[in-house]
């Protein structure tokens, strides 16, 4: 149904379906190897110039309680004042921007431009990984599974595993690794890994459509993507030192313009706030992975680096937050896609999905980082009324 405030429509979609009981935990389990035992955990390794192998901790059970006792007031209903108030915060910000907000242990969801399309950006490494958990849990793939990179490879923009390509001649390393590396540093060449090995694109898309995820499309990958949002065609070239920053200042202004502006309008990558916010509602509750690859990847969810001071910064103490974020190239100020998704894990254990997305705005950095942290700071101040 649609509710109406100050004269704008506002988006609030009720939960029907049976919720689970409890709470997943965020804890960082993971998935053992099926034939062998599981490795020993590595010390942290830098390489050259500022590259990483990240190192996988030992799994730890969350000690976050389950919620327990009479249903609070906010199972069926989203608690009262929070509509407006996410209202008014969507109103004031400049710009085209989305907001969706879904209690995951409960029955309703809201929204503002909860339906629109937005570029997505980083924030589509997630489905990366969650096609490739399902490949392994359907016995396709595993996860020690051993990926070689080499310089054919490499992308553009974020990638800190260049750098031991380029100094290795070639590195190999296991789908866990590169799951770690992309999410938790969102480093687009391990994502791009992980990408060529599940299959490309179509096996992404395909995950999507077999798990009924909705307004959520998948691009072309990182090269074909960055070089199309800034008008070039891809070259491997341009993976070689700022190559790529170099051809994108040489195009004519007008060129930019028009390939950012068709970007905006009909991101291939684009997905919808509500949407997104059912499927981390469908992670959490377990309805997209097995247990054991649920649990592990909120885990590597909840050792994010990438934005601190979006979504996150805006809990209070004893809140909990996994997420993933996403930021897209700059013209003139303005940045095709500036995200945060992710979810928050009041110290009761209830949990909500939580989804701020940017498509174009006139605000810089600091206003949108403080919208995202108004947005989290309102879910928890009306949790439990």
């Amino acid at each position: 149904m649609k509710v109406k405030f100050s004269g704008r429509p506002l988006l609030a979609v009720t939960m029907g379906a049976a919720v689970l009981a409890g709470c997943v935990s965020s804890a960082a389990i993971v998935p053992q190897p099926r034939t062998q035992p599981a490795a020993q955990p590595k010390a942290a390794v830098r390489g050259p110039a500022g590259s990483v192998s990240v190192p996988i901790g030992q799994p730890v059970r969350s000690t976050m309680p389950r919620p327990a006792g009479p249903l609070d007031p906010g199972f069926r209903r989203a608690p009262a004042g929070l509509n407006d108030r996410i209202f008014e915060l969507w109103r004031a910000f400049p710009g085209k921007t989305g907001i969706a907000v879904q209690r995951i242990d409960g029955e309703w969801a809201l929204s503002q431009r909860g339906g629109d399309l937005f570029p997505q950006q980083s924030v589509s490494k997630l489905w990366v990984t969650l096609a490739v958990l399902d490949a392994v849990d359907q016995g396709r793939m595993t996860m020690d599974q051993r990926v070689r990179i080499g310089p054919e490879d490499l992308v553009v923009f974020h990638q800190p595993l260049a750098a031991r390509v380029r100094a290795e001649g070639s590195v190999t390393m296991s789908v866990r690794d590169l799951i770690e590396t992309a999410i938790t540093h969102s480093d687009n060449l391990a994502n791009d890994s992980l990408l060529r090995t599940v299959g490309g694109p179509s096996a992404v898309r395909a995950f999507v459509a077999k798990k009924d995820l909705g307004s959520i499309r998948f691009g072309p990958g990182e090269r074909l993507l960055q070089a199309g949002t800034a008008g070039l065609t891809w070259q491997q070239s341009y993976s070689i030192g700022r190559n790529f920053e170099a051809a994108r200042a040489a195009l004519p202004a007008a060129t930019r313009q028009t390939a950012m502006n068709n970007y905006l309008a009909n991101p291939v990558d684009g997905a919808s706030p509500a949407a997104i916010a059912s499927a981390l509602t469908r992670l959490a509750r377990g309805t997209l992975l097995s247990p054991e690859s649920t649990e592990y990847l909120q885990g590597v969810m909840s050792r994010t680096k990438s934005g601190p001071r979006r979504l996150k910064a805006g809990l209070p103490p004893g809140w909990q937050f996994m997420h993933k974020t996403g930021t897209g190239q700059n013209l003139g100020g303005m940045t095709a896609g500036y995200n945060d998704i992710g979810i928050a894990t009041a110290p009761d254990g209830t949990r909500y999905a939580i989804v701020v997305m940017m498509g174009s705005t006139t605000a810089g950095i600091p206003a949108r980082m403080a919208l995202m942290q108004s947005v989290s700071s309102a879910v928890a101040e009306y949790h439990g009324r």
